[in-house]
């Protein structure tokens, strides 16, 4: 049996809650959970704001542990060894980009967070979806990285961003405190926009070199023609045609907070600087893996609060505060 902490409702306290999982598959680990972060794509799924949560849900995609047991034809794992798991627990394995190691874009990936989560004692995921952890990384601090972490850094390697290149952050949160930390240490000049004068402090100390406001319209227009990529973590509205008028002539707009209302940008702003607009979601494994590596390199680690497990629920209230700084772990005991 996995004993775990379940939603048994839409908004719904966690419970506790404990399952079979049945029979390990041959291709499968099971991971012993010793912390597993928090994160906001949890809480949506807890509350069923996309509309498609199933319940009792276990939610929790951040996974850090050891392999507690593996099936007979898992060979790139072996019990003991130190792992994490993000959002994937499972690939097709057979799509086109599963097959040029995309898997991150696999149309029929399992997500964690819809099967049964890190809000355990133990987890299950297939081989291929789970990353052994280096020897040095902070285990307490890891989990946020496999989700909050690969997010920002997946695009500093598909968009080629470049130590010399000027780079802005939108919104200094739990996605992008850790892209000031990566971008600082990729060797680029760090702008944090931040409407907090306390952020806009703790992002100098996070590795931002500059601060913009993002209320004051006057700030951003004399920024214009500054960045070669803006990389923005909010889910609000802004003026996107502000901000493009920020980048430089093929500069890249990319999108990795869920912004919740349609984009209104004019096709000007774009066609006039030869300027373009991404989005992507988390990594693949193997980007997971090199994400990792240089995080050792390089002594970044996510800005974490602990919890005990049992108060999962208090943490949960914690980060619904907005108070979370920056990245909430749970931690079991």
């Amino acid at each position: 049996m996995i004993n775990a902490f379940a939603a048994l409702e839409p908004k719904g306290q966690l419970t506790e809650y404990s399952y079979d999982p049945g029979q390990l598959k041959t291709h499968e680990v099971e991971i012993e959970v010793e912390y597993c972060g928090l994160c906001h794509s949890d809480l949506s799924m807890i509350n069923n704001e996309w509309g498609f949560s199933q319940y009792p849900l276990v939610a929790g995609h951040e996974v850090v542990g050891r392999i507690s047991a593996v099936g007979e034809h898992v060979k790139s794992l072996a019990v003991g060894d130190p792992v994490g798991l993000g959002w994937h627990s499972d690939y097709c394995n057979t799509c086109h980009s599963c097959r040029t190691g995309d898997e991150n874009l696999c149309q029929q990936a399992t997500p964690t967070i819809m099967s049964h989560g890190g809000f355990a004692d133990k987890v299950r995921a297939n081989e291929h979806a789970v990353v052994k952890l280096p020897a040095q990384i902070n285990m307490e601090s890891a989990g946020p990285l496999f989700c909050g972490g690969i997010t920002v850094f997946n695009p500093l390697v598909q968009f080629d961003v470049k130590p010399t290149d000027k780079v802005a952050v939108v919104g200094i949160g739990g996605l992008g405190h850790i892209a000031l930390k990566f971008l600082n240490a990729w060797g680029c000049e760090v702008t944090a926009f931040t409407s907090s004068e306390q952020k806009a402090k703790e992002a100098i100390s996070l590795g931002a070199h500059h601060t913009l406001n993002s209320k004051s319209q006057g700030d951003i227009e004399a920024a214009a023609n500054r960045f070669d990529f803006i990389i923005s973590t909010v889910n609000v509205k802004l003026d996107w045609n502000l901000y493009l008028s920020t980048l430089k002539p093929k500069g890249r707009l990319h999108f990795v907070g869920a912004t919740l209302e349609p984009l209104d940008i004019g096709a000007f702003s774009l066609i006039g600087g030869q300027k373009q607009i991404s989005g992507s979601p988390v990594g693949s494994p193997a980007t997971i893996a090199q994400m990792l590596e240089f995080a050792v390199q390089h002594n970044i680690e996510p800005q974490v609060e602990t919890f005990d497990m049992k108060d999962i629920n208090k943490a949960i209230e914690h980060l619904e505060s907005g108070k979370a700084r920056y990245r909430v772990v749970l931690k079991r005991s």
